[in-house]
């Protein structure tokens, strides 16, 4: 992979965002108009029933914006990991953070808590794995890739056999709960809560396109980006942080939304090349997009009854995943 450390071509970057953002309308147009209820823009007329009007502004356009908000969370974390390992077929889950969060969520539906706190477990346990993963593949005041891949298995599987434990003592009800829970959802988040994620997503896509060029750089190795002057422990250490704090927020309130962090950055990659100043931008938009039809396709395809957002994701991101494996062996990557 070539390194871009050049200037950005900034029509090219204009035109690539301009259409993520057009994608991104269109995608929010269908979620907030497409529905089971049938209340579509018509509900915008003055003479619209009051509950068309409630259905559109007080329903869809909440959870709307916040599959958005979580779809570009999600597609930045993927940037971000698969810049850190250096490896495009990374995903925001691969490093343990999401096995943390899941846990305390899982521990709060399975004591009962009310509904605010189950994303506030979730978020502990997502910081608690993020301090554990730091701390233990910190090497020689070095943050090591490998060793930070394979605790995050560990702590992975580890979470994994809890959520099974809590799961086997658990009632029919929650059981219902925790099942659906971590299949992931799209839920219509407070104001609040969609705020604090619209601005980390933003934060996060800030800090990658300023640190775009030594993530191109890092892209060739940690010795050529050391030669080329990048501060290649600092980088790393903003980019997982960064990447792992997503993953907590969107785990935190969604549960677990497959596939959205692999498929994004990757398909983004091959349309508009690997430089992380376009990638991440454009990920975030395209990833933002992703999700609103995810979510939009989940509530009308079986309704009135609804899916998983997760099932629907992991339907097209597994098969996504095994054809672009096939194509790097083909050409003999790995």
């Amino acid at each position: 992979m070539r390194a871009e450390r050049g200037p950005l071509d900034r029509r090219r970057f204009a035109l690539a965002l301009g259409g993520g953002a057009l994608v991104l309308a269109l995608a929010l147009a269908a979620g907030a108009g497409l529905g089971a209820a049938g209340a579509g823009f018509g509900a915008l007329a003055p003479d619209a029933p009051a509950a068309a009007r409630a259905i559109l502004w007080d329903v869809r356009l909440p959870r709307v914006l916040s599959a958005a908000a979580l779809g570009a969370a999600l597609a930045l974390a993927g940037v971000a990991f698969q810049a850190l390992l250096r490896n495009p077929l990374a995903d925001p889950y691969v490093l343990g953070v999401s096995g943390g969060a899941s846990l305390g969520g899982v521990l709060a539906l399975a004591a009962g808590l009310p509904a605010a706190g189950l994303p506030v477990t979730a978020f502990l346990g997502a910081l608690a794995a993020l301090a554990g993963l730091e701390r233990i593949a910190t090497v020689a005041g070095r943050l090591d890739v490998l060793t930070l891949l394979l605790t995050g298995a560990v702590f992975n599987a580890t979470t994994a056999a809890a959520i099974v434990i809590v799961q086997t003592v658990a009632s029919r009800e929650e059981l219902h709960a925790l099942v659906f829970y971590l299949l992931g959802r799209v839920p219509a988040l407070p104001g609040a809560a969609l705020g604090a994620l619209s601005l980390a997503a933003a934060g996060v896509a800030v800090l990658l396109f300023a640190r775009g060029r030594s993530l191109n750089a890092l892209a060739l190795g940690e010795e050529g980006a050391l030669q080329v002057g990048v501060e290649v422990e600092s980088v790393k250490r903003q980019v997982f942080v960064a990447g792992a704090l997503l993953t907590a927020l969107a785990v935190s309130w969604a549960g677990l939304v497959g596939f959205v962090g692999l498929v994004v950055p990757h398909a983004v990659r091959r349309l508009a090349g690997p430089d992380h100043r376009l990638l991440a931008p454009l990920s975030a938009l395209v990833g933002a997009a992703f999700l609103v039809v995810a979510d939009l396709v989940a509530r009308v395809v079986v309704a009135p009854r609804e899916l998983p957002v997760g099932a629907v994701t992991a339907l097209v991101g597994g098969p996504f995943f095994l054809v672009v494996l096939r194509h790097r062996r083909g050409r003999g990557d790995g």
